[in-house]
């Protein structure tokens, strides 16, 4: 990871684009950082010109922190809410530069994950000079890989002071509608063993992928568990994703390797979470229970009166978030958060990702009038 220093100078737009221009209205904005390609691990120019666009603004200062950006407010006020979104993309596929159909749909990579909600973000970053709470803005890559590379906890560790705040809103897609929390998700690796032998002497041997039956049988069999937290109903998930085994079409296979997900509620902790999964399973013959990744739920914080504040302003119901996003980081903060963008997050991550222009700025305009009145 390129780790600039803070406060260094920008360079310049990748050939042929634009600098970045705030005056812009929120889906021109979009369309313009969909034309500077992010995906993972090439966030650079992108992070270089919203750090030059920043800087140009009186009443923020702004930190850098490798390809990370954090603008602030320091006007005094008791509450402060943090505005955060990922500048990356996941690999382009011809869908950059982008286009605006007569529809009025806005297409191109990252234009619902999540370059609609960093354009609101840095709309409101221009135009909130004087907003009724402070305000730190987050600009973070790597996102859509592995977790140890993301960007946001990466600031985190280094720079925990410039993600402080009473309540946030991660600007992942949500149909404009709030998304409280989010489930955790766990990723596991359930070994079975055998022994080798010839296929045409299998009782030689034993067979590894027949003796992960039991965990089949189990995962066919499982009931998902909905249970209600803060008012909002979450549905969680267990599913083998993956199952690898097999040595050559000849031979019985010594191992095989079932990868299970669980996707669960955030009433339950990291460890109760882990702890279901091995007592679910504790009966199926497994030789080996392998963690292989981890990131823990947050509750919705809809309870707290900033949050309460927030959802009068932009109405609707708030609804689970049953995928896992950064809310989660935020929540390990002690910082109570929600997500909130335009953008259908069934469209994130397609060929075909999209967003209806008109969205983008009723977003913006709904959060404006929560930081202004």
């Amino acid at each position: 990871m390129d780790r600039t220093p803070a406060h260094t100078a920008a360079t310049t737009a990748p050939a042929g684009a634009a600098p970045l221009d705030l005056t812009l209205d929120a889906a021109a904005l979009t369309a313009a950082l969909v034309d500077f390609p992010s995906p993972s691990g090439e966030e650079k120019a992108l992070a270089d010109a919203i750090e030059t666009a920043l800087r140009a603004l009186p009443h923020l200062t702004v930190d850098r922190f490798g390809n990370n950006v954090v603008a602030r407010t320091h006007l005094g006020h008791a509450e402060r809410v943090v505005l955060a979104g990922h500048i990356d993309t996941v690999p382009i596929a011809g869908n950059v530069p982008s286009r605006l159909d007569e529809d009025g749909m806005l297409w191109g990579c990252g234009t619902c994950d999540m370059k609609a909600g960093v354009a609101v973000q840095l709309r409101i970053a221009q135009t909130v000079t004087e907003p009724n709470r402070d305000l730190t803005f987050v600009f973070y890559d790597n996102e859509e890989v592995a977790a140890h590379l993301n960007g946001l906890g990466k600031v985190a560790e280094a720079h925990p002071d410039w993600l402080a705040g009473d309540f946030a809103v991660l600007l992942e897609p949500t149909d404009s509608q709030v998304e409280g929390g989010c489930q955790g998700t766990l990723r596991v690796f359930l070994k079975t063993k055998g022994e080798r032998a010839h296929s045409a002497r299998a009782w030689m041997g034993s067979n590894a992928i027949h003796a992960a039956t039991p965990i089949l049988e189990k995962l066919s069999a499982y009931e998902p568990r909905k249970p209600v937290v803060d008012g909002l109903q979450y549905h969680e998930g267990l599913n083998a994703v993956r199952i690898e085994g097999g040595v050559a079409t000849n031979v019985i296979p010594d191992e095989c390797t079932v990868v299970v997900n669980f996707r669960y509620a955030p009433d339950r902790t990291p460890e109760e979470a882990e702890a279901f999964v091995r007592e679910y399973f504790a009966d199926c013959g497994i030789d080996e229970f392998i963690v292989d990744d981890h990131s823990p739920a947050a509750r919705p914080g809809l309870t707290h009166p900033v949050a309460a504040a927030f959802m009068a302003s932009v109405g609707g119901e708030a609804r689970p978030k049953f995928g896992w996003t950064d809310v989660a980081r935020f929540s390990a903060f002690g910082v109570p958060a929600v997500n909130y963008s335009p953008g259908n997050p069934i469209l994130a991550h397609k060929v075909d990702e999209r967003v209806r222009a008109s969205e983008i700025p009723e977003a913006e305009a709904r959060l404006r009038a929560w930081l202004t009145d």
